[in-house]
């Protein structure tokens, strides 16, 4: 994919609010009236929002800028087509600018003037019947000439569009990624207000505690390229979220199972949407390690099953590489490459 600018930005987890929940609960068993929500358990779920929406805008600039890769590629294509069609056209008009000069110098006199005139009219004849087959020849070059120009110019029309289509793509990307930054800038400013406890403890809140590959339950991957991608996943392992990342030094969700898979020689789409319709889709009841998982019905979201109902993924800004929950996030749908 094309170079692309990197944020890495201060993180938290989504596992909080599923933490609360749990002590909401067993305080209700316990009889117990929970306390009100407070304002840190507010700020909280704004900073959740704010991540969802940013890794939402992190996809749509993913797939725009690949959009503008895939453009720029094209268009330099066609501007070496062009070139190359242009180089032929010229040396065409040369051609015909000689048989044409041929023509004239050979064929000035009107024909029966000159066999009157010539000291050898079979040698008159011989050049006449000559310059009848070099007018047949140029009239086929013309045509061929002009069929050519034809070609350029529509070859140059589409190039033209794509060009407008590319600059399109520049400002889609360009609006994505002012949006992605205001959201982290305002996930910042929030996380800022709380103590550094509560910044520390909403990090840890959804964290596995696996710094190991978990045991795969007896499952094995469905394919030599799943094994080789769930093991370049899990080198990843604790390398830095960067929005924008496929890889090597830094990732973001889709970047992750891009690279990984990757290395495994399959070319996977750059966007977690591309990715859920990507191979064949199983239940989440049948995830073998290596299948794809996205979450959320837009699919904003994506990890990699490692078994055990665990997925490896990059969670957000600020938080590495790392295994988590298969269930962290609604809308589960498992991929299989």
């Amino acid at each position: 994919m094309g170079s692309h600018r990197r944020l890495a930005t201060s993180g938290f987890d989504r596992g909080a609010g599923a933490a609360l929940c749990v002590m909401s609960a067993a305080a209700t068993a316990l009889g117990v009236v929970p306390a009100k929500a407070t304002p840190h358990d507010d700020t909280r779920t704004k900073v959740d929002r704010l991540y969802e929406e940013a890794e939402k805008a992190t996809e749509a600039y993913n797939q725009a800028d690949e959009r503008a890769d895939k453009l720029r590629d094209q268009v330099s294509r066609a501007q070496d087509r062009i070139a190359r069609q242009q180089e032929s056209i010229n040396s065409m008009r040369d051609a015909l600018g000689s048989l044409a000069g041929a023509q004239y110098r050979s064929g000035g006199l009107d024909p029966s003037l000159a066999l009157l005139l010539s000291d050898d009219p079979a040698d008159y004849l011989d050049r006449a019947a000559r310059i009848a087959r070099i007018s047949a020849h140029q009239a086929g070059e013309l045509e061929a000439l002009q069929d050519a120009m034809r070609a350029l110019a529509q070859e140059r029309a589409e190039a033209a569009k794509k060009l407008v289509e590319l600059e399109k793509s520049r400002k889609a990307v360009a609006a994505h990624k002012r949006t992605v930054e205001r959201k982290l800038a305002q996930a910042r400013r929030l996380l800022n207000t709380l103590t550094a406890s509560d910044r520390a403890a909403y990090g840890r809140a959804s964290r596995s505690g696996r710094d190991v590959m978990p045991g795969l339950g007896g499952a094995v991957p469905p394919s030599g390229r799943a094994a080789a991608a769930l093991a370049a996943a899990h080198s990843a392992l604790g390398k830095p979220y960067v929005w924008g990342a496929n890889g090597p030094s830094g990732f973001d969700c889709s970047g992750l199972i891009q690279w990984s898979y990757a290395q495994a020689g399959v070319a996977m789409p750059r966007t977690s949407q591309g990715q859920r319709y990507a191979g064949r889709q199983v239940p989440l009841s049948e995830a073998q390690p290596g299948d794809v998982v996205t979450y959320r019905s837009d699919a904003s979201h994506v990890g990699m099953y490692v078994g055990n109902g665990q997925v490896i993924h990059a969670p957000y800004p600020g938080a590495p590489v790392r295994y988590d929950p298969v269930g962290m996030m609604p809308g589960a749908t498992v991929t299989r490459v």
